[in-house]
């Protein structure tokens, strides 16, 4: 298998939307609509703002995406020292190299790119040649040039901001420095424009905000901010003077600048540093992203000036550590995360996925807030292990997670989207105990929990009350229990722990009635309830299957070198797909006991699930925010396994990436036309054994032998007569009574309608080609010329191949040539047939009088009978077929 994998193909990537960069926003003038552009790793994902729908993704890059910024035709990335420029936001139109050190702060302006690097020099680029137009050394030890914006209307101006606090204003057309601002002794870290002219805003390291009229050099005005330093501002421009602010502890503050005071602030916008917010120009909405991979959009409708979240596109701000498909439709996947949150990614559309909130100690205690604990100490840690059931989901909580270092284990609703009202906690048990494996029952009225000390504790999900334990003295174990699971009809519960035992108890009696003593500690446990096949994965990197019918080994795999992480089974039970810290995944066939597929990914797998249907493998990875979804290729057709053999050495597969949604928009950069797809391109012929047609319309053949009748159905009953024109003075003759006089009838209308024959005496485009293509033996281009005739023109050029339409007998004999090389070639089959009907309509009788024409006519009759004959058995075992299969016999 030199591709890789041979059951698995890359499809594309979950929950990815975002990073530290900060974003870019687009105004399409055609379109009258915003996209917003963030960075994800090596790409970047456009997004318009109604939406949020994502409408491109651009091509990956050699390294990560350090900044971005976007004008009306290009969107300007860079990596490290090198600056990339996109048009169509996906393809790289232009390379911009000339810096020594990594590049951190972009700014397009007009025809001209401006870019910062970390060791001092500021670039001005020609966008459209590539070049270096200006180059400013600045030292980093007196200016480290940290912001950089452009005055609105200062023509060929940019004012730089140095993290020494100083501002400087330069001509980058003439490169003169034209002012010099001291600045406030801190550090700048923002400027922006405000909807003022010559006035701007300056954030800083400290906190502080200051709005300073450039021109005057005057500051008019300024604020504080307790979170740290201003990570970004942005002004709102659809009327209320307001100024946003945001901070590295995801914190947004408004400000008033009539009142010159604090409005509102909105605390936990983010769960990260607000890496850039932006208003809309003219409408009450704000955009924010961050690091915790989250596009937010919020509104400003509400009394008091506070925003409220309109809508947003978030996943995980940390990776993903467990992932399980939800419903037995496979289209959602639960995914925990080691940021503590719950959510459900969709398959189908991005608008489906759910968010169901960060667990908390107790809701309760949420009261207590006002009384001065914190909001991270409300807050439960990460979960470590979940299960869920869809049976009884509208009737109450469906899902149940443990969480790391917590004895309790929390409910969680999946419909409501919200953390239950259930924490499940053994009685009688010792704060140091912790929950490490959950289960819950098919009919989703029971859920089973393990602790670290032994105990394997049985609770209603309905009322939450704890119903029993297992094992005499309140211990399933004598080790922390590692994996618990319940069969199908809630008759056998089984158990692994790290004694080396797994026990088979009796669901309802909770009594043992068997254990087996395993070779290693178990890892992990997963049961397929179909088959009855149970999946352990030990600490020495083996892998057991147990048949819970015979309760004995049946299947025991090596091969992993790390330790294993996550398993799952296929909807009917043959497969056993694996994931290791060896960065494998591994496809295990139950029945013939052997490995079948393995292939390597660059990071490793931490949780993986196959969905109920069997089409999609979702995989987590270590320091990955996405859920990878990968097709199976089984299901689109034959897939040929074979046994590997022990020592197979499997090569790497890139993760796949973010595909676009097709109900989007494609979002297309202004002034720049889009490029023709590579659309396949059927073949003219598909073999020469079959019979092709023309794909004319059927007019253009059905017709030619009823011209006749068309032309007398569509001849006028009589010609239309142009009315005569008046003069303006009436002749008359002399006379008493006036009578006008008649008119005299001109030369031109004297003069005979009839065309002579000298005229028409000439032969036409097709008879010259029809005739040297006879000595070439080539009749395509005759052919190309019959096809672009209408009926009428067709009917006229057949005509005129006979003598007495000024042609000749070798036309006649070229004709029959060309129909016998259509039929050959089997291409053209319906123009073949109708041109051959119109043709002896109008020259059979001319033809019967000629022996060379009647032989070759002979030649063709021939070659029509065993064309149709072969047709004709065709027609006749598919309407018999047909027939066969619509009959009441099967």
């Amino acid at each position: 298998m030199p591709g890789g994998s041979s059951l698995f193909s890359g499809f594309r990537v979950l929950g990815l939307y975002s990073n530290h960069v900060p974003h870019a926003l687009r105004y399409h003038k055609k379109h009258r609509e915003f996209y917003v552009v963030t960075s994800v790793g090596q790409c970047f994902h456009t997004y318009n703002v109604n939406r949020l729908g994502i409408v491109s993704v651009s091509n990956s890059l050699s390294d990560d995406i350090t900044c971005l910024a976007a004008d009306r035709m290009l969107v300007f990335a860079a990596t490290g020292r090198l600056i990339t420029a996109f048009a169509r936001n996906k393809e790289v139109v232009m390379c911009y190299h000339g810096h020594k050190q990594e590049v951190r702060l972009l700014l397009p302006l007009g025809d001209q790119l401006i870019s910062a690097d970390t060791g001092g020099d500021v670039i001005v680029w020609d966008v459209q040649e590539g070049d270096v137009y200006l180059r400013l050394q600045f030292d980093p030890a007196s200016f480290d040039v940290s912001a950089m914006m452009h005055p609105s209307t200062y023509l060929n101006k940019v004012l730089l901001g140095s993290s020494q606090g100083a501002l400087q204003l330069w001509n980058i057309k003439t490169s003169k420095l034209l002012f010099t601002f001291p600045g406030w002794s801190v550090g700048v870290t923002v400027l922006q424009q405000s909807p003022a002219v010559d006035v701007v805003g300056v954030g800083t390291a400290t906190g502080r905000i200051i709005i300073h009229n450039i021109r005057l050099d005057e500051t008019l005005m300024s604020f504080t901010q307790d979170w740290g330093p201003i990570s970004s501002l942005a002004f709102r421009t659809d009327g209320p003077p307001v100024l946003a602010s945001g901070s590295p502890q995801g914190h947004i503050a408004f400000w008033d600048l009539e009142r010159r005071q604090l409005v509102t602030q909105h605390r936990h916008a983010h769960r990260t540093a607000i890496a850039a917010a932006t208003f809309l120009h003219g409408e009450p909405l704000l955009i924010t992203n961050g690091a915790d991979n989250a596009i937010k959009v919020w509104i400003f409708d509400q009394e008091g000036g506070a925003p409220r979240l309109l809508r947003s596109r978030q996943g995980h701000s940390a990776p993903p550590t467990s992932i399980h498909h939800h419903g037995n439709d496979g289209k959602n996947i639960l995914t925990a995360g080691q940021d503590g949150t719950l959510q459900s990614f969709s398959t189908i559309h991005e608008r489906f996925n759910k968010n169901l909130g960060h667990g908390s100690i107790n809701k309760k205690k949420e009261q207590k807030k006002k009384k001065g604990l914190s909001y991270e100490e409300l807050r439960l840690p990460a979960i470590t292990a979940f299960s869920s059931a869809a049976a009884r989901q509208s009737d109450w909580d469906g899902i149940v997670a443990c969480h790391r270092g917590c004895l309790a284990a929390t409910t969680w609703n999946y419909q409501r989207c919200t953390m239950g009202v259930h924490h499940l906690t053994p009685p009688a048990a010792h704060k140091t105990d912790i929950a490490t494996a959950v289960d819950i029952t098919t009919c989703g009225n029971f859920a089973l929990i393990g602790t670290s000390c032994g105990r394997v504790d049985v609770y209603n999900l309905q009322s939450g009350q704890h119903r029993g334990c297992y094992g005499n003295d309140g211990k399933a174990h004598s080790g922390a229990v590692r994996g618990v699971a319940t069969d199908t009809l809630n008759q056998l519960t089984l158990t692994a722990a790290s004694d080396w035992l797994l026990k088979f108890w009796r669901f309802k009696s909770r009594k043992q009635e068997d254990q087996l003593k395993l070779h290693a500690a178990p890892a992990s446990m997963m049961l397929h309830r179909d088959s009855g096949m149970l999946a352990l994965a030990l600490d020495d990197f083996t892998l057991l299957v147990v048949d819970i019918e015979t309760r004995r080994i049946v299947r025991k795999f090596a091969g992993h070198h790390g330790n294993i992480n996550d398993m799952t089974f296929s909807p009917d039970g043959r497969w056993l797909i694996t994931v290791a810290m060896d960065c494998t995944i591994r496809t295990w066939d139950l029945p013939s006991g052997f490995l079948v597929d393995c292939f390597l990914v660059a990071m490793a797998p931490v949780g993986v699930s196959l969905s109920p249907t069997g089409d999609f493998l979702a995989t987590a990875h270590v320091d990955s925010l996405g859920v990878y979804l990968w097709t199976n290729k089984s299901l689109c057709g034959p897939v040929g396994l074979r046994p590997l053999p022990a020592d197979y050495q499997p090569s790497e597969v890139t993760l796949p990436g973010v595909t676009v949604d097709k109900s989007e928009q494609e979002v297309t950069s202004e002034g720049v036309d889009e490029g023709v797809d590579d659309a396949y391109e059927s073949a003219e012929q598909l073999g020469a054994e079959l019979v092709t047609l023309s794909l004319q319309p059927e007019s253009r053949w059905k017709s030619l032998l009823h011209l006749d009748i068309i032309k007398r159905r569509n001849k006028p009953v009589a010609p239309p007569a142009a009315p005569a024109a008046a003069p303006f003075f009436l002749p008359t003759l002399p006379g008493l009574t006036p009578r006008f006089t008649l008119p005299t009838t001109t030369e031109k209308e004297t003069q005979s309608k009839l065309v002579s024959w000298g005229l028409m005496s000439q032969r036409s485009e097709f008879s010259s080609d029809l005739e040297s293509a006879l000595d070439s033996g080539s009749f395509d281009r005759p052919v190309r010329l019959l096809k672009d005739c209408g009926p009428a023109a067709l009917s006229v050029e057949l005509t005129c191949l006979s003598s007495e339409g000024g042609g000749a007998s070798s036309l006649l004999l070229a004709f029959i040539h060309m129909i016998e090389s259509m039929l050959s070639s089997g291409r053209d089959f319906d123009l073949a047939q109708g041109y051959l009907a119109l043709f002896l309509k109008l020259h059979l009788r001319s033809l019967s009088k000629d022996p060379v024409a009647m032989a070759a006519l002979l030649r063709l009759s021939s070659r029509l009978e065993a064309g149709w004959a072969g047709l004709r058995s065709s027609f006749d075992q598919s309407l018999c077929l047909l027939s066969y299969t619509k009959s009441a016999l099967l």
